[in-house]
């Protein structure tokens, strides 16, 4: 019995040391405050050298195995405790190098007016160091929105982006999305096209928001007589700081037309040619209503100033009567 005893007693001591022996390493998750998750790699540090330039082991930072978890604030690691005792910039990275253990990530703000608003952590820290921005101005997890007008008084991002240090905050389109183009329906003349890119290459974006246009993404159509009258384009286009609104052709888009006319020949009308020589109100809307579908004019009614004849009588542009070849293609 007593050599039975003795044998279950070595055979337990065997499976206990069998046990140790299969201790499995697991990577540690530590859960931060507004800083993420930290994977801290048991089996990475165990191939890297001690703060005495050793081989690491266990008891390199383990003094008692037993020993209940510490946790230590940056500030701790900073003194040299915890991390902090390798990580000093000698013998491992410096704590100071934040993305060492912290991930960072894109940030998407969604702003209703002007659209998504996109942070690159990877674009500012080519430049940086993570406590250039936390926690003097950021801190570390969820901040509260702030205003354009906040940031021009130098908080969050105006902070850095003043003109000094970094580009201007006025300097919108560094920041939020602008449509290239912009294309109005208008059924008259057809789709005006608006280029967002042209007019931020001569001017602010506050030159126009808010002051002329509000930043909602959706605005009420506004009439040539509202323009007219300083409303909308008219603002600007004055023939002071831009061109007038009179010069149609710079935002209507023209084109030339066949005109199918039986038995005489087709008739083609340029309206590049007739530009050169006249502004687009000498017929629109007083000869020609500013709108498709004009109902046919015969000769006899042209030959009483009506349609094309309103011109061509033989003062102010070549008659009608009799010059048939001027406009109609002989075949």
């Amino acid at each position: 019995m007593g050599r039975r005893s003795a044998f279950a007693v070595l055979a337990a001591l065997a499976l206990a040391a069998s046990g140790a022996m299969a201790l499995e390493l697991k990577n540690v998750v530590y859960e931060t405050n507004g800083a993420g998750k930290v994977v801290f790699s048991h089996a990475a540090h165990l191939k890297a050298k001690n703060a005495q330039g050793g081989k690491t082991t266990c008891k390199s930072c383990h003094e008692d195995a037993d020993a209940p978890k510490i946790k230590a604030t940056m500030a701790d690691m900073e003194k040299g405790k915890s991390c902090g005792k390798c990580h000093d910039g000698k013998h491992a990275f410096a704590v100071a190098r934040c993305t060492g253990c912290h991930k960072v990530k894109n940030i998407t703000y969604k702003i209703k007016q002007t659209g998504p608003v996109h942070f690159s952590h990877a674009n500012h820290l080519k430049s940086m160091q993570c406590t250039a921005c936390h926690d003097a101005i950021f801190t570390t997890g969820h901040n509260p929105p702030t205003t354009m007008a906040e940031m021009k008084r130098g908080k969050s991002c105006g902070a850095c982006h003043n003109g000094s240090k970094a580009f201007s905050i006025d300097r919108c389109d560094a920041c939020h999305p602008s449509p290239k183009q912009v294309v109005f329906k208008v059924k008259q003349t057809g789709p005006t096209v608006f280029d967002h890119g042209k007019h931020a290459g001569l001017y602010s974006c506050g030159k126009c928001h808010s002051a002329i246009y509000s930043l909602s993404p959706s605005h009420k159509p506004v009439s040539m007589a509202a323009m007219q009258k300083g409303k909308s384009c008219g603002a600007c286009h004055n023939a002071k700081e831009a061109f007038a609104l009179a010069k149609c052709e710079k935002c209507h888009p023209v084109r030339e037309i066949n005109f199918k006319v039986a038995k005489v020949g087709d008739v083609k009308f340029s309206h590049t040619s007739h530009l050169q020589m006249y502004k687009c109100q000498d017929c629109h809307t007083r000869t020609f209503p500013t709108r498709s579908g004009n109902k046919p004019v015969s000769m006899s009614e042209m030959k009483k100033a009506r349609s094309c004849g309103a011109c061509h009588d033989g003062k102010g542009a070549f008659t009608v009567n009799g010059n048939c070849d001027s406009c109609h293609v002989r075949g």
